[in-house]
């Protein structure tokens, strides 16, 4: 069928659910997907999904027939299921679990059930808020705002870029840090091989001789034996170790204390803290183009950024906001912004240009972080070296210096 045709046929097939208004956010129920399902759909889908949109809204296929067509391009066919699950008694919005079946895409799934709550009459960032653990407070608020404004196809667009920024980022880092996170597990490995299974049967044969053995020899023979003594233990110490510490960090105040540490690490502090303002300059930037409140758009990077330090320094940027200060007074106030964050700010607000300021802001720290990661990997490579050479050499040594006496001895 041609385009055309099949478009006039949706719109004819669409229109039976169309009611004259459409229904809110507030109209919506919350469902909650398993997370075998989220864990199955990433960011990358995500925007991939978002730009598919964007482009077939503006080769000017209406939304109901656009959602459809990504529908069957995901490899979901038609399938228009209900929900099963149960709704939870009191509370607004309500909840429901959402199950799917196991064959098809589940991203499909869920944009069906998005357009089939669009061809119901709810809006499309009401049928995206539906579920929250696929998109996001910011994904959901610039739909909105596209909705709003009448300029949907634009900010789908925007909102593309953004997620796609994100995604080549921290798909650069993650290659960045692969091969020296793979150089220290193989390291590791060698070592507890080593200490397990080869060392102690050579120290064996100088323990049979009764003779004196040099210090070296004596702290690996040590090191041996409580490895073979505690070999349940350690992994058991180390266990309850990490749960103690992920228990630490679901509190408020352990995990201030550690974001706070993290952002005063040397080398690794910056890192983490242009990466932070980086996520808060691009969030921003998007959503102050999309024409979202600035009171607003604060409350929802909140809870884009992973710092909880970085959190309580934008509720005061809102506060101050709030009070009459503008944006780079605001952030002036926390002394967590460097200068050069504020002054380009500054300079956006006098020129009316500050969302291109906090855009050039984010791809500016997104360009600095790469390079600085790539020259911290660049670093560690080495010292893991390094390491596995002196430990290595240290159990060479403590072998060899027996060998040495018994053949000075003969």
């Amino acid at each position: 069928m041609p385009l055309t045709e099949y478009i006039v046929a949706a719109e004819k097939a669409s229109s039976r659910f169309q009611p004259h208004q459409r229904r809110d956010r507030s109209d919506t129920h919350i469902e909650r997907l398993p997370p075998e399902i989220v864990r199955r759909i990433g960011k990358k889908d995500i925007s991939r999904l978002t730009r598919q949109l964007a482009t077939l809204l503006h080769a000017g296929m209406p939304l109901a027939p656009a959602l459809s067509a990504l529908v069957e391009s995901a490899g979901g066919g038609w399938d228009t299921r209900p929900a099963v699950g149960r709704k939870e008694a009191g509370g607004h919005p309500s909840t429901k679990v959402v199950r799917f079946g196991s064959q098809a895409d589940p991203l499909a799934q869920v944009i069906a059930r998005v357009r089939d709550d669009v061809n119901e009459g709810l809006s499309l960032s009401a049928a995206f808020a539906k579920y929250p653990d696929i998109f996001s407070n910011v994904f959901v608020n610039m739909v909105e705002a596209g909705e709003s404004s009448g300029a949907l196809e634009d900010i789908l667009r925007k909102l593309a870029e953004m997620l796609e920024t994100k995604v080549r980022l921290a798909g650069k880092i993650r290659a960045v840090i692969a091969y020296p996170l793979m150089m220290a597990v193989v390291a590791v490995g060698v070592v507890t091989f080593l200490l397990s299974f080869v060392v102690p049967s050579i120290t064996q044969i100088f323990l049979e001789m009764n003779r004196q053995l040099p210090w070296p020899t004596r702290l690996l023979i040590s090191i041996c034996s409580f490895m073979r003594a505690y070999w349940l233990l350690l992994p058991a110490v180390a266990c309850g170790a990490f749960f103690a510490v992920a228990a630490w960090l679901r509190t408020d105040q352990g995990r201030m204390r550690w974001d706070r540490s993290m952002l005063k690490l040397p080398l690794f502090g910056r890192l983490l803290l242009k990466l932070e303002i980086a996520r808060v300059a691009r969030t921003l930037g998007a959503l102050l183009s999309s024409g979202v409140p600035i009171l607003r758009e604060l409350d929802i990077v909140k809870g884009v950024v992973g710092n909880r330090l970085v959190a309580a320094a934008l509720n005061s940027v809102k506060d101050s906001i709030g009070r009459g200060a503008n944006i780079a007074e605001a952030m002036k106030a926390t002394g967590l912004f460097p200068p050069i964050v504020l002054h380009i700010i500054a300079t956006g607000q006098i020129s009316g240009g500050i969302e291109d300021g906090l855009i050039d802001i984010a791809d500016m720290y997104d360009d600095e972080v790469e390079q600085t990661s790539k020259a911290l990997v660049s670093l560690i490579e080495p010292v893991i070296l390094l390491v596995m050479g002196a430990v290595v050499g240290f159990i060479v040594l403590a072998i060899l210096l027996p060998i040495f006496d018994i053949n000075q001895a003969l």
